[in-house]
């Protein structure tokens, strides 16, 4: 009786174990809208950087840009979590001085400029939770209409440190020093 008892809690136990491995090898599927990141200076061998912002890349997926970004409402610079930039020395963004640090960055567009917002705010999901009292500076830049459509919102840093922005049809630069 007790070695039939022993054999089958190892029996339940081995059960248990491989049933636990099992669920533990599940993964979710890809993201939509995937994480990605732009740093200056963008050469992986450079590893004192200045900048680096982290954001999701949402699709137009036939939509329109203006139902995903509409104009004079603020938005979260991509999808998902809020765009955070990290700033490893004071720098002049845009014309603005912004010490070392990192913040939520997010946009308000417009047709012919957009006003770009650096928050003290970090680990927000969207910009259900935006807060102005909060912002650390808002940068004016002038938004340029081209013949090219990025089907994926982008960001990438040039070799002078000027962030450049574009989603559709629309460009967005700041330059940085």
């Amino acid at each position: 009786m007790k070695k039939s008892s022993l054999i089958t809690s190892i029996a339940f136990a081995f059960v248990m174990l491989l049933t636990t491995n099992v669920n533990a090898q599940k993964f979710p599927g890809l993201d939509k809208s995937p994480m990605d990141a732009a740093s200056h200076p963008n050469d992986y061998k450079v590893s004192n950087k200045v900048a680096k912002i982290v954001y999701g890349r949402p699709q137009l997926n036939g939509r329109s840009l203006e139902k995903l970004a509409p104009n004079g409402k603020q938005w979260r610079l991509g999808a998902n979590e809020a765009a955070e930039i990290s700033f490893y020395k004071d720098v002049t963004f845009g014309g603005q001085a912004i010490k070392a640090g990192t913040y939520t960055m997010s946009a308000i567009p417009g047709e012919k400029e957009w006003t770009l917002i650096l928050s003290s705010d970090l680990n927000v999901w969207g910009s259900y939770f935006y807060n102005e009292a909060n912002d650390v500076a808002r940068i004016k830049v002038k938004a340029t209409m081209v013949d090219e459509s990025l089907e994926a919102f982008s960001i990438v840093f040039d070799k002078d440190g000027t962030m450049h922005m574009g989603w559709d049809k629309v460009r967005v630069s700041v330059p940085m020093m």
